[in-house]
């Protein structure tokens, strides 16, 4: 399986999306620049958090207009498995790809530390190593992490069950309904505010995370013994 790790102009955290795919699954993995207009090698695109472009205008809002951006969404369109953290949760919502925004945290302060978070749907390419309801603990970096819907995106986001995490205890952010992270309706595209990518390792502080890269593994495998383009793990 063969992964990719876009990098924007600020990204920081694409080594360690890249030494997480590395470390926890010995795949191939390579680093692919922002104005690259061919994803067609790779089964998997990573978009790491950072600040693409600065953020001068808005979280990712320029970064949605990146070349490579193209190839993500055809990529999506096909069924290849696309995770986005963090910043590049901003991005996959600036660019389409997923429904809502980010904004500001409530608290108007960057929030940096370890959050408990609750599985609400363990049948995505990028969560089924999980159990449903299961409480996992992955680290929070950012200071527009604020989910943003209205109401109808909300209902339809529960409807289809695209709602994958929530907070459980603190909402650190304000997001509406304490949502984390979310998935498309096909559950190939995955974003989220947490960083799984620092929580692979007891040295981190917690191996929750690890089990995010080892789910798009099993969804791969799935995906190849069945022939299915759904892209999902198993919804």
């Amino acid at each position: 399986m063969n992964f990719a790790v876009l990098v924007f102009p600020g990204s920081n955290c694409d080594i360690d999306m890249y030494k997480a795919v590395e470390d926890v699954l010995q795949q191939p993995v390579d680093y692919v620049w922002h104005t690259s207009t061919d994803l067609s090698a790779y089964d998997a695109i990573l978009v790491p958090g950072g600040f693409s472009y600065g953020d001068y205008l808005r979280c990712g809002a320029i970064a949605r207009f990146a070349p490579v951006m193209s190839e993500v969404r055809k990529a999506a369109e096909q069924g290849k498995f696309v995770l986005g953290v963090c910043n590049g949760f901003q991005i996959l919502t600036e660019a389409g790809l997923l429904p809502g925004a980010l904004i500001r945290n409530k608290s108007l302060k960057f929030r940096c530390h370890p959050v408990d978070l609750t599985v609400e749907n363990a049948n995505t390419a990028f969560t089924n190593a999980y159990a449903q309801g299961e409480t996992v603990r992955i680290p929070i970096a950012h200071g527009e992490g604020n989910f943003y819907c209205d109401d109808e995106t909300l209902a339809k986001l529960k409807a289809n069950n695209q709602i994958v995490f929530r907070y459980a205890g603190e909402n650190p952010n304000g997001s509406v309904d304490n949502i984390a992270g979310i998935c498309n309706e096909r559950g190939n595209v995955v974003g989220m505010m947490p960083h799984p990518e620092r929580a692979v390792s007891k040295l981190l502080g917690s191996e929750d995370g690890a089990r995010m890269f080892k789910s798009v593994l099993n969804a791969f495998a799935s995906k190849a013994q069945t022939g299915a383009g759904s892209g999902a793990g198993a919804r």
